[in-house]
């Protein structure tokens, strides 16, 4: 694995699960949604984030948390 993954598995470990197993998730600006982050699963939108964040970081950090209370509150572990 490379340390950059590994990384990224440390800080964010809830996109990580997310997106290796249950979902997909979408970062940036979109003509249609407001939303600078979103997260999806097959049976729709889970979650979306506010239109602008102070950076990249914040945004994703808000992200994890916001998964973090979906995958509990849906029985899904890390």
């Amino acid at each position: 694995m490379s340390q950059v993954i590994a990384n990224f598995d440390r800080v964010y470990p809830h996109i990580s699960a997310f997106v290796q197993s249950y979902g997909w998730i979408e970062i940036g600006e979109h003509e249609m949604i407001s939303a600078f982050v979103r997260a999806y699963d097959i049976g729709g939108t889970i979650w979306e984030g506010d239109a602008e964040y102070v950076s990249l970081d914040a945004a994703l950090s808000t992200l994890d948390q916001a998964l973090a209370e979906w995958m509990a509150e849906n029985g899904f572990e890390v």
